[in-house]
């Protein structure tokens, strides 16, 4: 039974609940009429069951909602670790003379990771950023290559940030200009290293 199928059941049992009780109650009142204060004691009876009711109904969305958050709070962080772990692999790559099956091993495992946290996107750029590592990597090594790898890692800095944060930016600056330092920023640290062998 799917989460909303418990729902459209749990709504139905308590619509039945709510007009069964009602109309016993009401009936109750019409029955108590001629005996002293027992209207008063069914009308608190009713106060009581609906404020309860209405208790336990927000109180079952709350939970509801501070679940989902804090889900959603835990995928974030796996997404998070995730494009630590991979910029961290990159970085080990990128600073080795030659890499072999072992690396490779490392960014297959890690490309199955990011299958499971990040967003089309991310996928779709990381897809295009394997296709440069495949290019580059034909002598096992990313050593004279670095300003064709900083771009495609740019652009993939670009949408993993995306990803993170959302559309919302805390500064004055818009996307498109946020998008561009990030690619200059790997730009110039390219010419560093080729200018510092």
């Amino acid at each position: 039974m799917t989460v909303y199928q418990k729902n459209i059941v749990y709504l139905s049992l308590s619509l039945v609940t709510l007009v069964a009780g009602y109309a016993y109650l009401r009936y109750a009142y019409r029955v108590t009429d001629h005996l002293p204060f027992t209207q008063e004691i069914v009308l608190i009876i009713l106060g009581t069951v609906a404020t309860v009711f209405i208790t336990a109904l927000l109180l079952n969305k709350q939970t509801a909602v501070e679940i989902e958050k804090e889900q959603n709070v835990r995928h974030l962080e796996l997404k998070a670790q995730t494009y630590q772990q991979l910029l961290d692999l990159l970085e080990r790559m990128s600073l080795v003379d030659q890499f072999g099956r072992t690396e490779f091993t490392r960014l297959q495992f890690i490309t199955h990771k990011l299958a499971i946290v990040a967003s089309p996107e991310v996928l779709d750029e990381y897809h295009e950023f394997l296709e440069v590592v495949r290019t580059i990597s034909a002598d096992r090594s990313f050593i004279g290559d670095a300003a064709q790898l900083h771009r495609a890692l740019g652009a993939l800095t670009v949408k993993i940030r995306a990803d993170l944060i959302g559309e919302e930016l805390p500064s004055h600056y818009t996307q498109q200009e946020v998008d561009e330092m990030i690619q200059q920023n790997s730009s110039q640290s390219a010419a560093m290293q080729e200018t510092h062998p």
